[in-house]
């Protein structure tokens, strides 16, 4: 009799706890099935990140594109030198980009030209560009001025940036054998010699080769800027900066600062960027 009992009673628990289960199920499959009906369908005003969005509600699915969050540009040095033409000098600056992942595909700048007493004589604007977590010289040469130039003031106005995405290299262009020394006969005072070596695979159609030279405390003293045209890949150039007029100062370095502007290339600049950003 206590075994019919036992095996009733089991029988009696196991079918309790089938009925708990399956009330428990039917339980959750409600809850489920309500929050689902409930739950609000992801879309681009939901002001979450979501579906395949690059942001919040901005990018992938999302017709609206997400803003570019990048660093301003930063000037470290600016100043002018004799160009050794009348009432006309060389004005530069360097220009910094901190962003790894961003190049200013257009950022405008303005020099102002100011007298000892402050006062602005000259101003000269132009647009240029910069490669991501680059390090440049912007040059102006033979800029005229009036009065008498004391210092240099330099701005960057805007920017304009472009994404690299995935791989970016910068251009391969190197220069060797660069050279510099006075001239002793013929025209001129003094020149640079050197050559370019286009080590990228790709051909250009202008190359920019800024010449900078600097005296021992590694200040700017001279300036010069020429450009190369249909550089292919593989292809050695060699180039020369003119100086036809003596400046001061000794030079112990020069610099020669190749650039290459890839946006304006869409065979090249397609495989880097995301345009249109």
């Amino acid at each position: 009799m206590e075994i019919l009992d036992k095996f009733l009673e089991d029988k009696y628990q196991k079918k309790r706890a089938t009925i708990i289960a399956i009330f428990v199920a039917v339980f959750l499959l409600f809850i489920f099935m309500l929050y689902s009906w409930l739950k609000p369908v992801p879309s681009c005003s939901d002001n979450k990140k979501n579906q395949n969005e690059v942001g919040i509600d901005c990018g992938g699915v999302c017709a609206t594109k997400c803003a570019i969050v990048a660093q301003n540009l930063t000037s470290q040095e600016s100043g002018f030198v004799e160009s050794g033409v009348a009432s006309k000098i060389d004005l530069y600056a360097r220009v910094s980009n901190p962003n790894a992942t961003f190049g200013s595909k257009k950022f405008q700048y303005e020099f102002k030209i100011l007298d000892a007493a402050g006062s602005v004589v000259t101003t000269k604007k132009g647009v240029s560009y910069i490669l991501p977590a680059e390090s440049k010289y912007v040059v102006e040469n033979n800029v005229e001025f009036v009065g008498v130039p004391s210092r240099v003031e330099f701005n960057i106005l805007n920017q304009e940036w472009s994404e690299f995405a995935n791989y970016y290299e910068r251009p391969q262009l190197k220069i060797v054998n660069k050279t510099y020394g006075q001239i002793n006969s013929g025209i001129g005072f003094s020149e640079v010699k050197g050559l370019l070596k286009n080590e990228s695979s790709f051909n250009f159609n202008t190359i920019r080769l800024d010449v900078i030279l600097k005296d021992a405390n590694d200040s700017v003293i001279a300036l010069n800027s020429t450009e190369m045209n249909t550089v292919k890949s593989g292809e050695n150039r060699d180039f020369r900066a003119l100086w036809l007029n003596r400046f001061p100062g000794e030079v112990m370095n020069v610099e020669v600062q190749t650039g290459v502007n890839i946006f304006e290339s869409e065979t090249f600049t397609k495989q880097y960027f995301v345009p249109g950003l």
